[in-house]
C-alpha cells in the first residue's frame, strides 16, 4: 500500500472509528502526540500501538516534541519533568555535554517505554539579541560551537536509548522576530552572518538523521518564502551549504507562519524539498487537506526514510535507570528546580 510522505496527529487520547479509518485509507508515513494525547503511560502505549496497527507497519514513527523545560508533552505525574536547553549551557563546561547525553538518554527511555521513537529534539537554534523569544531557554547556548555540542550529545543519548533525535529548526530560528506559530518571522542577516552562526550548528550535526525547517524568510537567500517553502533554501543551504542528506520534515503546517490552504502548503512544502509535510492539530479537514496535496513517499525521500529508521537501536543499549536518574539529579543539583 502507498505511503503518503506525511506526519499527522490526532484529536484526543484514544483513536475515533473515523480516525483509524481515516489512517488505514491514506497510510501516513508516522503519527506525532501531543498534550492533548498523553494521560498514563498505559494508555499512551494503547494510543501508539494502535496508531501502529492502523497502518500495519510496526515500524511507523511516532513522533513527540519532549524537550524539557516548556516543552515537554510527557510530564507530572507519571513522567519526570526535564530542564530546558539552556539549563545544560549553564553548567560547568567540563559536565555539561554528559549531563545533556544523559538527560537525553532518560528521556528515551521515557518514550521507548510508551512507543513514541523519534524525538522532535535537539533545538540548534543560536538566540540573538532582540529575538523573539519562542526558542529562548530551549537553545542551549549563545554559541554555535556551545550549541553543537550539546545538541550532539542529546543526539547520542536519544539514539542510544533507542529513539531518533531531529534536529530543528533547520537552518536556524535564533534571529526571528516574531513567533512562527503566529507570524511569519523575516530575518534580513547577511549570508556571511547566518553561514557563520545560524547554519553552523546544522552543519556540525549534518550527520543526523532527521531535520525540521523553519517557517522563517532568509531575505539573503529568499526574499519571497519562508525556509519550508523554499526551493533556493533547501538547495544552496539545507542540501548545499550546510550538506544535510538526512530525512528532512517541515515545521507543522498549520502554524500561522504560512498561508494558503492546507492542500497548497503541503504541496510548496514538498515541492521546494521537503520530504515529508508535518500536521499536528488532529482536525480531520485539515489533514484530508493536506493528505491531498502530498504524494507517495518515494525516490531520495523514501531512502531517506528507510536510512533514518534504520539508525533506532533495538533493543537500545543496557541502561541503568535508577542510576542515571541519581546522577542526572546530582548534576543539577542546586542548579536548576522543577
Amino acid at each position: 500500500m502507498t505511503t503518503h510522505a506525511a506526519i499527522l496527529g490526532c484529536a484526543g487520547q484514544a483513536l475515533t472509528a473515523e480516525e483509524r479509518a481515516f489512517y488505514r485509507d491514506v497510510q501516513p508515513w508516522g503519527f506525532i502526540l501531543f498534550k492533548r494525547n498523553v494521560d498514563a503511560p498505559d494508555q499512551v502505549r494503547r494510543l501508539t500501538d494502535d496508531l501502529r496497527a492502523c497502518v500495519g507497519r510496526a515500524d511507523a514513527p511516532v513522533l513527540v516534541d519532549q524537550e524539557g523545560g516548556r516543552v515537554q508533552r510527557l510530564g507530572p505525574p507519571h513522567w519526570r519533568r526535564y530542564p530546558p536547553g539552556r539549563a545544560y549551557g549553564l553548567l560547568p563546561e567540563e559536565d555539561a555535554a554528559d549531563m545533556a547525553r544523559l538527560g537525553a538518554r532518560l528521556m528515551a527511555h521515557d518514550l521507548a517505554a510508551v512507543g513514541i521513537t523519534v524525538d522532535c529534539l535537539p533545538v540548534l537554534d543560536v538566540p540573538q539579541a532582540g529575538a523573539h523569544d519562542v526558542i529562548g531557554d530551549r537553545a542551549y547556548a549563545a554559541t554555535p560551537d556551545r550549541v553543537a555540542e550539546l545538541g550532539r550529545a542529546a543526539c547520542e543519548g536519544l539514539i542510544e536509548g533507542g529513539v531518533l533525535p531531529v534536529i530543528k529548526h533547520l537552518p536556524g530560528h535564533g534571529r526571528a522576530g516574531v513567533d512562527s506559530h503566529m507570524n511569519l518571522p523575516v530575518v534580513d542577516a547577511p549570508l556571511a552572518d547566518l553561514e557563520a552562526v545560524d547554519f553552523a550548528p546544522f552543519k556540525a550535526l549534518a550527520d543526523m538523521p532527521m531535520a525540521m525547517t523553519s517557517h522563517v524568510v532568509y531575505t539573503a537567500v529568499d526574499s519571497l518564502h519562508p525556509a519550508t517553502t523554499s526551493r533556493a533554501v533547501h538547495d544552496q543551504v539545507i542540501r548545499g551549504a550546510i550538506g544535510f542528506d538526512g530525512l528532512v520534515m517541515s515545521d507543522d503546517l498549520s502554524m500561522k507562519a504560512l498561508g494558503g490552504g492546507f492542500e497548497s502548503r503541503a504541496r510548496k512544502s514538498l515541492a521546494a524539498g521537503c520530504d515529508i509535510v508535518l500536521h499536528c492539530n488532529g482536525d480531520m479537514d485539515e489533514m484530508k487537506a493536506v493528505i491531498a496535496g502530498t504524494r507517495p513517499l518515494a525516490g531520495p525521500a523514501a531512502r531517506r526514510a528507510r536510512t533514518a529508521l534504520a539508525r533506532i537501536a533495538t533493543p537500545p543499549a543496557p541502561f541503568d535507570v535508577a542510576a542515571a536518574r541519581r546522577r542526572f539529579d546530582k548534576g543539577f543539583e542546586g542548579r536548576w528546580a522543577p
